[in-house]
């Protein structure tokens, strides 16, 4: 069992910026790619991005590129998303998430565990 708990999440105003982390416990870190995910209001659960085992591969939502960036301390057992130029749209509940890997690889789907989540609120 991994348990995660983000942490970060907040109102800030458009083109601000939010530094979300995900604390990891339970099983061995660097057993997992882990990934963020979103959910805005009505709807579905979105993958934003991923990272692998290593932390040396990366993927992004073509909509955050540029934008955000994740990385991950396997030392400290946290992953982080870096959100600059945030945009009204961005506004949603975020989301961590780990899946078990034998590759160093990042995954869009079908996480293993996931946390309750942190609110970001971009708005004016």
């Amino acid at each position: 069992q991994v348990q995660l708990v983000e942490s970060g999440g907040g109102l800030v105003q458009p083109g601000g910026s939010l530094r979300l982390s995900c604390a990891a416990s339970g099983r061995t870190f660097t057993y997992y790619a882990m990934g963020w995910f979103r959910q805005a209001p009505g709807k579905e659960r979105e993958f934003v991005v991923g990272i692998s085992r290593s932390g040396r591969i990366t993927s992004y939502a073509e909509s955050v590129k540029g934008r955000f960036t994740i990385s991950r301390d396997n030392a400290k057992n946290t992953v982080s998303l870096q959100m600059n130029n945030l945009k009204l749209e961005d506004t949603a509940v975020y989301y961590c998430a780990a899946k078990y890997s034998s590759d160093d690889r990042t995954y869009g789907r079908n996480m293993d565990y996931w946390g309750k989540g942190t609110l970001v609120t971009v708005s004016s």
